[in-house]
């Protein structure tokens, strides 16, 4: 396994850290469609020791997900992004398909051990969500149901699963967040495992993965172990956090305070032989943290990558040791 994070602002300061802390690879947010930046970001990142673990967020295919007389544009743009990812042998685009928004949460100042400062989600307060993370979009469409949503993901794989194979890129799909089966005026189709089977069902494409994030599986009341074991190498990317409570009340934890087993969790990692890159999601924001961007703050981060460390050491299989 990669221990892998998103750094937060991406500075060479902060790059040191992560770096001194055990991480081996960063995930980027959507960087342009010029190789030439991919490749400086890259050189950046390899001046400490660093490699590029995935791409994800901000990516070009709202059109795409909505399904708009643009989509062309948004195929074409994706097409080159995975041209390039192939060229900077960058392994991995984490997409979502929510459409006209990203991960929202209704509060961003619940207070979590020691008056540390997390993030929730509650359903009837959803006329006040704030979604997080996120870039402005412009939603034309006025309402989709779930049969349009999968008749655009299934356009969406067709046009873009042979480049991505061309490429050596896996598209690994994150689950909705929160993961409700509508929000907003519209219908989304990735908060349940039956969901993520017909995705994989509709595919047999080594390019066609999951990016298994723990906190929304958590929220969807999962089994977490077993549901990694359900889906073992089509697993190409993990976000470990957890969540307690359910998909439209849930608040966010510490990685080590949340009800999750995290122990049998990893252990699942080493059945399914899974080696690539594993990141802290969202974290709480400590003290001198509060005025942060909410989930993306530093501290919290670093606490993280000493507990994920710890669990991939302590589930080491005899032969690794």
């Amino acid at each position: 396994m990669q221990l892998a994070s998103v750094v937060t602002p991406f500075d060479d300061e902060n790059l040191a850290r992560v770096a001194q802390l055990g991480v081996s690879a960063v995930a980027i947010r959507y960087p342009g469609l010029e190789l030439r930046d991919l490749l400086e970001t890259r050189e950046r990142l390899s001046r400490h020791g660093l490699k590029i673990a995935a791409i994800e967020g901000e990516l070009p295919i709202q059109n795409a997900i909505l399904g708009t007389a643009n989509r062309a544009d948004d195929f074409n743009s994706m097409r080159q992004l995975l041209a390039i990812m192939g060229e900077a042998q960058v392994p991995i685009c984490c997409y979502n398909f929510m459409p006209a928004t990203d991960w929202a949460r209704t509060d961003t100042k619940v207070q979590a051990r020691g008056r540390a400062l997390t993030t929730a989600f509650r359903s009837s307060d959803a006329q006040s969500a704030a979604s997080l993370h996120s870039i402005s979009r412009t939603d034309p469409i006025a309402s989709l149901s779930s049969h349009e949503m999968w008749s655009n993901l299934y356009r969406f794989l067709e046009e873009l699963l042979p480049t991505a194979e061309a490429a050596g890129v896996a598209l690994a799909m994150h689950p909705d967040d929160p993961p409700l089966a509508t929000f907003g005026k519209h219908a989304r189709i990735m908060n349940r495992p039956e969901d993520f089977d017909r995705l994989l069902e509709f595919s047999a494409s080594t390019s066609n993965g999951i990016c298994f994030c723990q906190g929304n599986f958590a929220a969807m009341g999962v089994d977490i172990p077993a549901t990694i074991r359900r889906w073992g190498k089509r697993i190409r990317y993990v976000h470990f956090r957890d969540v307690r409570g359910t998909s439209d009340d849930f608040i966010e934890t510490f990685h080590d305070n949340g009800p999750t087993d995290m122990v049998a969790a990893m252990k699942a990692y080493r059945d399914i032989g899974f080696s690539g890159p594993i990141r802290p999601d969202h974290v709480p924001q400590l003290a001198g943290e509060e005025q942060g961007q909410p989930g993306y703050t530093m501290l919290g981060r670093y606490f993280a990558y000493g507990y994920i460390r710890a669990l991939i050491q302590a589930t080491e299989l005899p032969s690794e040791q």
